[in-house]
């Protein structure tokens, strides 16, 4: 269990606790040439082990045992790919949102979003939006040359880098010189008081407030993990960004979604009384990016003594990339993991978004844990940091790649019809992955099915 004990060490967790995790190996979950399954398995097992640790902190009984499926694991990985709606799938990617040839190497875009798709062209002068066009013009230009204008444009592009060229990036220096996820004390506060858990399923988080102010994968996949185990989650978003519905029902189970412009003053009120209640605030924005509206760790705990503030972001709010936006895709490309995934003649890809979707476990563990701190007595306000390029680092490092090997329960060859559900909600009927977070007498599925993004009251429960 390598990449479990990575991870545990790297919440601060107890390693006499890990002897309660029990993995089920299935080697042909998430194939790769990385150790794309070992890094999946490590996040979920240290995920549920937190989630298992809390449970008995507020029981009063011995943390309970965890059970971490490869199987279930990996569905949950591909949550996005196995999401139907009323029988039909989702969109994942946009025309162009892809890899296309440069003069001199290669280079991946994404532009899922309108105005990313707009700052694309605008950078490139296309008023043509087809493949075509595009693939010319690209075609007569450097990787370099086209991250930089695209960037500066406002849109996302990454040229592709070895592994090595990435160790010698400003950035890549910077996110190396990081640990998996860091860990602080920002403010005081007393030990956090909350009443004793009663009843089945064990849920750990029950009675607490999660403030969603995250975006896309990995901060969605935290906070609907936190909604699993019992937490009034309430997602909220600009009214002025638009959102991919598939995206957001595949990471709204358990969830309530509201918008509120934070620019105007009257959602500015609404906001502090949210933050006066909240328990967690866990924020997907480019590091910097909610400062303005007094949304810094700092701020937020002495706006709310005791809170926990949880940030996620692609390449760290630090080195000369800390102000950029990235998505799993680009970083796999900058890292140099779309090198090594790939052939001599075209990059390649992990099976799974597994930067986002690991680090988004990552991030609810972290918050698990310092929850469970603050529990047993240890008060304060709580900062918790990660990044998808640090989880990169991480996974090219090959830490875990033993696992395979490891003690567990023998398994069939994997299948995800075993891991998938369906249920009928607002959006129609949905098949969707179950969560891979599980621990003996804790829940099995959500609460409650994803409604229509901004539908809900901006107001706890």
């Amino acid at each position: 269990m390598t990449g479990t004990r990575t991870a545990w060490a790297a919440l601060g967790g107890d390693p006499a606790l890990l002897s309660r995790v029990t993995p089920v190996v299935r080697d042909d979950a998430l194939p790769a040439k990385l150790p794309v399954r070992e890094l999946a398995r490590g996040c979920v097992g240290a995920c549920a082990l937190a989630a298992a640790e809390l449970a008995a902190a507020r029981t009063g009984q011995a943390v309970p045992r965890v059970r971490v499926d490869d199987g279930a694991v990996a569905t949950a990985f591909t949550s996005e790919r196995h999401l139907l709606v009323d029988g039909r799938a989702p969109v994942t990617f946009a025309p162009l949102s892809r890899f296309w040839r440069t003069a001199d190497g290669w280079v991946r875009t994404h532009a899922n979003y309108p105005h990313h798709r707009a700052a694309l062209l605008a950078a490139l002068g296309l008023p043509d939006p087809s493949v075509e066009s595009v693939a010319a013009r690209l075609a007569e230009r450097s990787s370099l040359d086209v991250e930089d204008a695209v960037y500066a444009a406002g849109g996302l592009a990454v040229a592709l880098r070895t592994p090595e060229e990435w160790a010698a990036h400003p950035q890549g220096v910077a996110v190396a010189e990081r640990p998996l996820l860091s860990r602080e004390r920002i403010g005081e506060g007393p030990a956090r008081a909350v009443p004793a858990l009663t009843g089945s399923p064990a849920l750990p988080a029950a009675g607490l407030r999660v403030l969603d102010l995250t975006r896309v994968i990995a901060g969605p996949v935290a906070t609907r993990t936190l909604a699993l185990l019992g937490a009034d989650v309430l997602r909220v978003d600009s009214p002025r960004l638009p959102e991919l519905p598939d995206q957001h029902t595949d990471t709204g189970f358990g969830k309530r979604s509201a918008t509120l412009d934070l620019a105007e003053r009257t959602g500015r009120r609404t906001f502090d009384e949210l933050l006066a209640r909240a328990d967690v605030v866990v924020t997907g924005y480019r590091p910097g990016a909610l400062d303005r509206f007094g949304l810094a760790p700092e701020a937020l705990a002495e706006r709310r003594p005791g809170v926990v503030v949880a940030q996620l972001s692609a390449w760290g709010g630090y080195g000369p990339w800390a102000e950029r936006r990235g998505f799993d895709s680009l970083v796999q490309v900058a890292t140099g993991i779309a090198a090594v995934e790939g052939a001599a003649d075209r990059p390649g890809a992990l099976p799974a978004q597994a930067l986002d979707h690991g680090t988004g476990y990552l991030l609810a563990a972290a918050v698990l844990r310092s929850l469970t701190e603050q529990v047993a007595g240890d008060g304060g306000a709580r900062s918790v940091r990660l990044a998808l390029a640090r989880t990169a680092g991480w996974l090219l490092a090959g830490d875990g790649a033993g696992d395979s090997g490891d003690s567990g329960e023998g398994a069939s060859s994997y299948e995800p019809g075993a891991w998938l559900a369906e249920t009928d909600g607002p959006l129609g009927r949905l098949r969707y992955a179950l969560p891979p977070v599980s621990f003996a007498g804790g829940p099995v599925n959500w609460s409650r099915p994803p409604g229509r993004w901004g539908a809900d009251t901006p107001e706890w429960c």
